[in-house]
């Protein structure tokens, strides 16, 4: 129970449906008295009050686990690294994989309970294994962030929202009498309730100079404080005083964490028709035996083309695509997904190491 309206009524769904149920929320923050600032940042002293008083009204124990330590080791310590070699991670797959279906997983299975519920925006179907599907609300589907899941962390998962839009959520929260009902979602990372991400980075990374680098005429055509600060598509922020001899927007397009070398050119030179992953995840258990007909998926939402995947000698994953995607870098996920015509079956994941 995270204090927010989505965990809350997944939790009064799960009492309603005969389960014994227990609320449990996470500390995770290295700062839990801060206070919550609207949609900014989450776990915070707010939140686990809003989550306590929830159980209250749904009549079930609560209890705090902390798990600040292994979040921040899991979670922010991986986040900070991945953006100090040049990467862009995503700390909510990260999370859900290390923390809420691992490590909180495994203290629960221990503990005796059959599986963890929570508020997450995806389906499950009733087989054996499971299969991970879109939720209905499609601007709420979180099935992208859930797609690291092994078909034995989904066999002891519940998610009982997944199958309602979220206007419709809010709506039962208040006929509950569940406070949260109008509470904000939190849009941003949780763990920088600034929302000023650049900034929190460099406090941990420090200023490591570069240049700022024109992709087909080599000329440098700024300073920056650290790669850290880009991403790849990137098009604001980049320090550039003046325009491109075409007149059009220059985005990052590469990014050198040895020299510090940021690479910038044509939103063109940004497509992507090859994409290679490490440690891939297959969530039905079984790895496919020869290629793979799918949509890929590069961000949690947007990003998609139909492609086809395969697993390589070295057991990483390589993503064929039939038209190209932008803005794809390397520490996010690609999704894979069955291509029918509803397209909403996860089919597995992996972390992308390079694309081209």
């Amino acid at each position: 129970m995270s204090g927010g309206v989505d965990s809350a009524v997944a939790t009064a769904r799960a009492v309603d449906a005969g389960h014994d149920v227990v609320g449990v929320h996470l500390a995770l923050s290295e700062t839990p008295a801060a206070l919550r600032g609207g949609s900014r940042g989450c776990c915070s002293k707010e939140d686990a009050g809003d989550a306590r008083r929830a159980a209250d009204v749904l009549g079930i124990p609560f209890y705090v686990w902390d798990f600040a330590a292994q979040f921040t080791e899991s979670v922010v310590d991986d986040f900070v690294a991945a953006y100090a070699a040049g990467q862009t991670p995503n700390p909510c797959l990260r999370c859900n994989e290390k923390i809420k279906f691992a490590a909180l997983a495994e203290k629960a299975l221990a503990l005796g309970f059959d599986a963890v519920c929570t508020g997450h925006y995806a389906r499950l179907d009733a087989a054996s294994p499971p299969t991970l599907r879109r939720a209905v609300d499609a601007d709420k589907d979180q099935s992208y962030v859930l797609a690291v899941l092994t078909a034995h962390q989904l066999a002891h998962a519940l998610f009982p929202i997944g199958d309602t839009p979220k206007a419709q959520v809010r709506a039962e929260a208040a006929a509950r009498g569940l406070r949260v009902a109008d509470k904000p979602d939190s849009h941003d990372i949780c763990f920088i309730p600034s929302g000023d991400t650049r900034a929190f980075l460099g406090e941990r990374i420090g200023a490591r100079p570069g240049a700022v680098v024109d992709a087909e005429s080599g000329q440098e055509l700024a300073r920056h404080d650290g790669v850290h600060g880009f991403t790849i598509g990137q098009r604001k922020g980049l320090g550039i005083d003046r325009p491109a001899a075409d007149g059009r927007p220059r985005y990052v397009l590469g990014i050198e964490p040895a020299t510090g070398t940021v690479t910038v050119g044509p939103a063109a030179a940004l497509d992507v028709r090859e994409i290679d992953g490490a440690l891939p995840v297959w969530c039905g258990g079984v790895d496919p035996d020869g290629p793979l007909r799918c949509v890929a998926q590069v961000r949690a939402h947007g990003g998609l083309a139909p492609a086809t995947a395969w697993q390589t000698a070295d057991g990483s994953l390589r993503v064929r695509l039939d038209e190209p995607l932008r803005g794809v870098a390397p520490g996010q996920a690609v999704a894979l997904y069955r291509p029918d015509a509803a397209g909403d079956v996860v089919l597995g994941s992996a972390t992308i190491t390079a694309a081209r």
